[in-house]
């Protein structure tokens, strides 16, 4: 599931790059497209008997139950840790795919579109090729044992990533990263779904995990906007960020060794 969705990123960032240097109408004529396509896909998904009938509709209920959803996977360890983890990598990502275009016509002097949009695909083959290795080597007893060095490792490598001016280098770096980021991400969502369903189910279990990684995504999104904001330049801004996300990963680790 992980890799196809990647997959799919991977496809559309190539695509809109590549179109979007030919025509602005073009590339969006192609989103309409695509969404268009997902709908009429949606109309054929097998319907599935309700996995909890006859829950309530009332709007303070619903919310309730959210809140006690979020309570119970916080209260957990390793959900804990899986929710912070996963927000802090998705959000990375996303501040990530807006800092390349600011940092290639910078580091590497190149102006085009397409550039940035190759750079953040060598990102999603990566976490392809970490997501499959990751299926292979890791299972729900050996995540701990993955996931802090792999997250602090996509730090570092971004830090040094953003001192790069060859084009070459950042390929290669970007890769890893994703490679990283396959090895960190996948096993966290794989344990934060079964422990999950086994306490406040699948449903809710991926409900609390969107709303942490959207809430993370704007988060660092707003700090990366307000860097820009203020004049910062954008290499200082990506070595920044590496060394943030790494420190932000030890800190979780160490939290999460004393409770």
């Amino acid at each position: 599931m992980e890799a196809s969705t990647i997959a799919a990123i991977l496809l559309g960032s190539v695509a809109g790059g590549v179109l979007a240097d030919w025509h602005v109408l073009i590339a969006l004529a192609a989103c309409a497209l695509a969404y268009g396509g997902a709908v009429i896909a949606n109309i054929y998904i097998p319907k599935l008997a309700a996995a909890r009938p006859g829950q309530s509709w009332n709007l303070i209920s619903m919310t309730r139950s959210f809140l006690n959803a979020c309570t119970s996977l916080w209260r957990n360890g390793e959900t804990r840790f899986s929710l912070v983890g996963t927000s802090l990598f998705w959000g990375a990502g996303v501040t990530l795919r807006f800092l390349l275009v600011l940092w290639v016509p910078v580091a590497l002097g190149i102006t085009d579109n397409a550039t940035p949009t190759y750079l953040n695909a060598m990102v999603a083959i990566g976490i392809v090729v970490g997501a499959g290795a990751a299926a292979k080597l890791v299972t729900l007893e050996t995540v701990s044992r993955c996931r802090m060095p792999a997250g602090i490792l996509i730090g570092v490598v971004v830090l040094i990533f953003s001192l790069q001016h060859e084009l070459l280098p950042a390929y290669a770096l970007l890769m890893l990263i994703g490679v990283l980021g396959g090895f960190f991400v996948v096993p966290l969502n794989a344990l934060l779904q079964e422990r999950g369903k086994k306490s406040v189910g699948a449903g809710n279990a991926i409900a609390v995990q969107n709303l942490g990684e959207n809430s993370a995504m704007l988060l660092m999104l707003g700090i990366y906007s307000l860097a820009v904001m203020v004049g910062i330049p954008v290499v200082p801004i990506g070595i920044g960020f590496g060394a943030l996300f790494a420190l932000a990963i030890t800190a979780l680790w160490i939290w999460q060794r004393r409770h």
